[in-house]
């Protein structure tokens, strides 16, 4: 079964296209026009009222709302506060470290940590941002993780080998994962 997981930022007019779409999962991520990728969480904790409106229009609309933040342990009790289903963890500073073996264990330490507290929470747990085919499997090691979202290396590496094959690798990479 294929799920649509809509990615948005809290503006009137998008929540409102997200609504009428009625995709399966919202995914509330804190968007600037100017940005061309996000580069940082979601501040739960600082927009809660406004977070906790637009989670109960998604869930009354039938829409699962999960909220991009920062492995931050303010962060995910702010998203259980808000009542959204799901977080997704915020792996940029886990991908940007990766080359650094002290970083890169200090970053899957926060991934652990967050995933761990979110889940005592009842949040379900989703993960993503520049995420590949080099520092996904070292991801193995944070637990109670569901989906991981990866876009740009699956078309990067499409582009040489094709669309199947690129998904197939990057599969590969995800099995064995005892989340």
């Amino acid at each position: 079964s294929k799920r649509l997981n809509f990615e948005l930022a809290n503006v009137p007019a998008i929540v409102r296209f997200a609504i009428k779409l009625k995709s399966d999962v919202v995914c509330l991520v804190p968007e600037k026009r100017e940005e061309v990728t996000t580069e940082g969480g979601l501040d739960v904790a600082g927009q809660l009222a406004a977070i906790k409106r637009v989670r109960k229009r998604m869930n009354d609309a039938g829409i699962e709302v999960s909220l991009f933040i920062n492995p931050d342990a303010c962060q995910v009790d702010a998203a259980a506060k808000s009542g959204a289903q799901f977080i997704e963890l915020h792996t940029g500073q886990y991908a940007e470290n990766f080359g650094n073996a002290r970083h890169r264990q200090r970053e899957l330490h926060r991934l652990t940590a967050a995933s761990s507290h979110a889940h005592s929470l009842g949040l379900r747990v989703n993960a993503g941002h520049g995420l590949n085919y080099d520092n996904l499997p070292d991801l193995h090691a944070v637990p109670h993780l569901e989906e991981l979202n990866i876009g740009h290396s699956i078309v990067s590496r499409a582009m040489s080998i094709g669309l199947p094959k690129a998904v197939k690798e990057m599969l590969g990479l995800m099995r064995g994962y005892r989340g």
